[in-house]
């Protein structure tokens, strides 16, 4: 089995030295002491580290190149919300003179290894990454090489040690859940994604929270799916029609879609309407009339190129509270609720 990459945590370890240490021996090398330099110069030949053209350019000089992944596309999403967000990017890189490299990779594992290949072919400053999950190791893979790069989506189930932007899913569901009560409604249902998802569970706790502050059980009216028109039809259907529920949140637009479909064909058999709230203002959501809770995507994606811009001219790898940002959506209102 070939033995792993070296990697400036490896260079840093051997020399005993920190990482910024070696960093500023590869960037700065006028910072570092003599007998400094040669020792972690002799650690990187002992190794065979050779440096990504994208660690060799922190605090040098700019390529103005950064890159993310898109995600695969899927005839099930409605959403496209990171699409969304990839477009968002690359308009305001542009205002601040970057380029946007856009690659596809199928999951975390496909993904790390385009970053090996796109670091040894471009000449590139930093990565912008979506979709952060619990034990995402591609956050720790960038920073053990080095690599500048922000996150849309925190760091779940962890302390976080890089700089990310994200959006406030549990508020989101508050101001849905908070909306249907004042309507009067009590039976409030959940169409969510199965327990584990980071954003899911981030978005459930929202609507949870405030049935509970009304005084509502929410244990017995949540039904889970994947992220599908197909299943939010199906749960859809589970809480309407077998636990009577009056009105629905849903983590997506995918599944709110689902749902709504749900509740026009139980409305033309003449059965009462029951308000669905979606989550991402999608374009669908607009065509088909549905009230969701909108995330500010292009201030998300102004934001991380910001962030990203102070990273290469100041960064250090322990963040600050400026350096985390938390934004706050907003509820579309429309005819479905």
């Amino acid at each position: 089995m070939a033995s792993e990459r070296p990697t400036i945590t490896t260079v840093a370890e051997r020399a005993k030295v920190s990482r910024q240490t070696v960093s500023n021996v590869l960037n700065a090398p006028h910072r570092v002491q003599p007998e400094t330099r040669a020792r972690v110069h002799a650690a990187i030949t002992e190794l065979g580290y050779r440096p990504h053209r994208a660690a060799r350019q922190l605090r040098t000089g700019r390529s103005n190149l950064i890159a993310m992944r898109m995600q695969p596309f899927s005839e099930d999403d409605a959403g496209s919300v990171l699409d969304r967000f990839v477009h968002a990017v690359a308009e305001s890189g542009e205002l601040l003179g970057f380029r946007t490299l856009v690659f596809t990779a199928t999951d975390d594992d496909a993904e790390i290894a385009n970053y090996t290949d796109l670091l040894d072919s471009y000449e590139l400053d930093a990565f912008v990454l979506t979709g952060t999950h619990h034990r995402d190791r591609r956050t720790s893979w960038l920073r053990k090489e080095g690599v500048p790069f922000v996150t849309f989506g925190r760091p779940w189930g962890v302390r976080a040690k890089h700089w990310w932007v994200d959006v406030d899913g549990k508020t989101g569901t508050e101001l849905a859940t908070e909306r249907l009560l004042d309507a009067g409604h009590r039976r409030i249902g959940f169409v969510g994604w199965p327990v584990g998802s980071g954003v899911g569970d981030d978005r459930r706790s929202g609507w949870e929270n405030s049935l509970r502050a009304a005084g509502v059980d929410p244990s017995r009216l949540v039904a889970v799916g994947e992220n599908s028109v197909a299943d939010g039809y199906r749960c859809a259907t589970e809480l309407v029609t077998r636990r009577h529920v009056e009105a629905l949140v849903c983590v997506s637009d995918t599944l709110a879609l689902g749902a709504l479909a749900m509740i026009r064909d139980r409305t033309s058999r003449g059965e009462p309407a029951v308000p669905v709230i979606g989550f991402d203002d999608s374009p669908g959501a607009a065509a088909m009339g549905l009230t969701t809770v909108a995330q500010p995507l292009r201030e998300a994606a102004a934001t991380c190129v910001r962030l990203l811009t102070d990273y290469l001219d100041h960064g250090t790898d322990e963040p600050t509270a400026q350096h985390q940002i938390l934004l706050a959506p907003h509820l579309v209102i429309r005819s479905s609720g």
